[in-house]
């Protein structure tokens, strides 16, 4: 069985995954794998799939499928799966360095100290704490990040049409209830059909003013032209994103020239530790589908 790494993984487990079967991480042989690997800088369009002959597992590292067309990995009779639990951490820890690194006005410290200029009262901060977090979204990420944002303080509320109970956020029943109330609000969603776009105008509009926006989700969750306006304007206080409608984002991407940004090239699951994670449950996965023990 042919093992094909297609994206950056953890440097250890190549040597993990022979046990398996033979590994390689040259692209030119795709038309001979049996099982591939990605993250999500692989597309796995139609295309892909009619490359991968023999392709009969396919492995997403990390949470978000929208790389992958399902459908057609279905007509081809591969098998899709990811690994859910892998980055919540991860994504939940830069979720909480944006909402401390905004309202603390860290980026704006940091270059003013380093231009020689020591805004000490110009500067004004503001805390966490007795603040409301709205989470779009409450999986195994935004519940992590609910967690930590208790532990700060803060109230949490939580919409999510596909959970019914929660022990650490207040569920509510939708955006017109959620946004007004929020200080923070996070994206916690996949790209659906359903989710595409959810952040513009209208919704924007509900938003309690001077609010911050977090997107550690996916950047076609948010219409980025309506974002930016809404920074420009001072309905949004800041916004601060792992992602993007294209990465890396084209030269015209209005957030590149938006006010009040913190812009990160979607490292969020990036960590040391997660990738050890991901390459833990990747093992898993091929010990269920092979019957070999690692």
């Amino acid at each position: 069985m042919l093992i094909l790494i297609c994206d950056a993984f953890d440097p250890t487990l190549p040597e993990k995954l022979r046990v398996f079967g033979e590994v390689t991480e040259d692209a030119s042989r795709l038309p001979e794998a049996e099982v591939a690997l990605v993250r999500s800088k692989t597309k796995c369009t139609a295309e892909w799939f009619a490359q991968a002959r023999k392709l009969k597992l396919l492995i997403r590292g990390g949470v978000g499928m929208d790389n992958i067309d399902l459908e057609a990995a279905k007509a081809r009779g591969v098998k899709a799966v990811n690994t859910p639990q892998a980055s919540a951490v991860a994504v939940a820890e830069l979720t909480m360095a944006f909402m401390l690194a905004l309202p603390n006005r860290l980026v704006e410290a940091h270059n003013a100290m380093k231009e020689g200029k020591f805004l000490k009262k110009e500067l004004k901060r503001t805390e966490l704490a007795g603040k409301t977090l709205g989470l779009i979204g409450i999986g195994n990420i935004g519940r992590e990040v609910a967690v930590r944002a208790r532990a700060f303080g803060m109230r949490v509320l939580a919409y999510d049409p596909y959970v019914k109970q929660s022990d650490c956020a207040i569920l509510v029943a939708g955006l017109k209830e959620l946004l007004p109330q929020a200080d923070y609000v996070s994206l916690h969603v996949p790209l659906t059909e359903e989710t595409k776009g959810l952040i513009n105008r209208q919704t924007l509009a509900l938003f309690k003013d001077g609010a911050y926006l977090i997107n550690t989700g996916r950047g076609k969750c948010v219409v980025e032209e309506d974002v930016a306006e809404a920074l420009r304007t001072g309905k949004l206080s800041g916004y601060a994103t792992d992602v993007y409608s294209s990465e890396p984002p084209e030269p015209e991407n209005p957030l590149l020239a938006a006010p009040n940004t913190l812009l990160t090239p979607h490292i969020g699951a990036s960590s040391k530790e997660n990738l050890l994670r991901i390459g833990e449950e990747v093992v898993k996965i091929l010990e269920e589908y092979t019957g070999k023990r690692a």
